[in-house]
C-alpha cells in the first residue's frame, strides 16, 4: 500500500512540474503567464519565446507523462501494475493542468496526455498524434487539433484492441476533460477570433 500511495505522489508532483514556466524564466526571465494567451503551455511558450522553447516544452511536458506511467509500471507489484498505471498517468495530467506550484494554473494537459497515453496505447496514440499534425497544418491552428486528437485517441483505443478495456476508460476521461478544457477556444472559433499557431505575442 505505501508504495502505491508513494508512486501517485511522485506522479502528481512529477506531473506539476511547470515546464514552460521554468523554461520561459530561465530563456527570458518573465512569467510566462503575462503574456500571450496567459496559459503555460507548449503553443504559448512558441508563440511568445520561440519555436524550440515551444518544442523542449512539448517535450518536456510528454516525458512527465510517459514518466509516470513507466514508473508506475516497473514499481508497482504485478497485480495492480494496470491500475497503478491509469491512476499515476491521471494523477501527472491533472497535476499539469492544475499544478500546485503555480496556484494550480497550469497547461491544458495535451502534451502530458500524449505521453501518458504514448506509454499506455502506443498505437491509438499515433493516430491522435497524426490527426493533430494533419488538423494544424491545414487550418494553422492549435486548438482544432488538440480537440480533434481528443476525440480520435479514444474511438481508437476502442478499435484496436491488445490492451486493458480500462486504458480506454481513461483515455475517453481525458479526452472529455482536455475537450472541456479548449472551451475557451471553440468560443473564439466560432467568433473567428482564435490565434494561428504563428500569431499571438511578437516573440520576446
Amino acid at each position: 500500500m505505501l508504495i502505491n500511495i508513494s508512486l501517485v505522489l511522485a506522479s502528481y508532483l512529477l506531473g506539476a512540474i511547470p515546464s514552460g514556466y521554468l523554461i520561459t524564466k530561465k530563456i527570458k526571465g518573465f512569467d510566462i503567464r503575462d503574456h500571450g494567451s496567459g496559459n503555460p503551455g507548449a503553443a504559448n511558450v512558441y508563440r511568445v519565446v520561440g519555436k524550440w522553447p515551444g518544442v523542449i516544452t512539448f517535450l518536456c511536458d510528454a516525458a512527465k507523462g510517459a514518466a509516470a506511467v513507466l514508473i508506475a509500471k516497473h514499481f508497482a507489484p504485478q497485480q495492480a501494475q494496470d491500475t497503478l498505471a491509469i491512476i499515476c498517468g491521471f494523477a501527472a495530467i491533472c497535476a499539469h493542468m492544475w499544478t500546485i506550484f503555480l496556484k494550480l494554473r497550469g497547461g491544458k494537459g495535451v502534451a502530458t496526455s500524449a505521453g501518458v497515453f504514448g506509454a499506455l496505447l502506443p498505437l491509438p496514440t499515433l493516430f491522435a498524434l497524426i490527426t493533430f499534425a494533419i488538423v494544424v497544418w491545414r487550418t494553422g491552428r492549435i486548438s482544432p487539433g488538440s480537440i480533434l486528437a481528443a476525440v480520435v485517441l479514444p474511438l481508437s483505443s476502442y478499435f484496436f484492441g491488445g490492451h486493458p478495456p480500462s486504458y480506454s476508460i481513461l483515455a475517453t476521461v481525458v479526452g472529455a476533460i482536455v475537450i472541456y478544457r479548449h472551451i475557451p477556444n471553440i468560443k473564439r472559433m466560432l467568433n473567428k477570433e482564435e490565434l494561428k499557431f504563428e500569431d499571438g505575442s511578437k516573440k520576446i
